[in-house]
């Protein structure tokens, strides 16, 4: 949440000369309301049945770059999906999310006590996100552009080497 995706996504596509696609701008367009307001209306397990089908639809018909909602890897079977593509796993710590979100009411899964909320969060998204990214890229201090040149960075080192991806010397966790 709050990490960038949409915004560095459309950064990588323009460097990429690809089309960028954001799911949860997918599932607002379909669904007619905020992802809050899914949220609120119709409870979390709603909300990720629809994001679960948002992604399978995007992985099947979009061949750029591709910006996954917060939640997404919660799903085995997107997991599983996310097995054969690049993926790049944006980091921040909750003190990076403070500054950029402010951690507000928008965000329904953090609406008492944002700050522990996040963190537990995190703590049980951080192994799905390492478990399907290729590539783990810092997103604490740094401008979208330089998010996108480390993601392009990593993504060369990636293609150049089998064996694996040093560590970003920025990542902190939370």
């Amino acid at each position: 949440m709050g990490v960038g995706k949409s915004t560095v996504g459309a950064l990588l596509a323009e460097r990429l000369g690809c089309l960028c696609r954001d799911t949860d701008e997918d599932i607002v367009a379909e669904q007619g309301r905020t992802i809050a307001d899914i949220f609120l209306d119709d409870g979390e397990e709603t909300f990720r049945a629809v994001e679960k089908e948002a992604v399978r639809r995007a992985l099947a018909e979009h061949d750029g770059v591709l910006a996954l909602g917060g939640g997404s890897v919660l799903d085995a079977d997107t997991r599983a999906l996310l097995a054969g593509h690049t993926v790049v796993y944006l980091s921040m710590d909750v003190e990076e999310a403070v500054q950029r979100t402010g951690l507000n009411a928008a965000r329904p899964l953090l609406a008492v006590n944002p700050r522990r909320q996040w963190r537990e969060l995190m703590d049980a998204r951080r192994p799905l996100y390492e478990q399907v990214a290729g590539a783990v890229v810092a997103t604490d201090g740094r401008t979208p552009e330089e998010v996108a040149r480390a993601v392009l960075d990593a993504l060369e080192l990636k293609t150049a080497s089998s064996g694996g991806l040093p560590p970003d010397p920025q990542q902190e966790d939370a």
